[in-house]
């Protein structure tokens, strides 16, 4: 098993709180009846949700990511030119505010869904 592949794994088996409250709603295709994966490599990039059929890419960051903000930028570019969608939340709105995440999340799968 590589080293990208190892890491995946251990993201999925200690996701954090906002992961764990938003996986459990988007599990199961649960929205729209996509089918989200968690912790899923794209090229050489783990991304923390990915609908791949409606190549939406949902990222959750902590305050680690204040001081990654250029790799998260470079990151979400590389995913775009991909033709990936990219939406982030921080912590505080996925644990806060779940219904509003969900709603962002929903208006972009309605979003990819008519482009297709």
């Amino acid at each position: 098993m590589d080293e990208l592949q190892h890491r995946a794994r251990q993201l999925r088996r200690n996701m954090t709180d906002a992961e764990q409250t938003l996986w459990r709603r988007l599990r199961n295709r649960q929205l729209l009846n996509a089918k989200f994966r968690r912790q899923f490599i794209l090229g050489s990039y783990i991304v923390d949700f990915v609908c791949l059929e409606q190549r939406l890419v949902i990222e959750i960051d902590g305050s680690q990511h204040l001081q990654n903000k250029s790799y998260d930028d470079q990151r979400s570019a590389h995913l775009i030119h991909q033709r990936f969608a990219v939406i982030r939340f921080w912590n505080h709105e996925v644990l806060g505010d779940i219904d509003a995440v969900l709603e962002v999340v929903l208006n972009n799968l309605s979003q990819s869904a008519q482009r297709s």
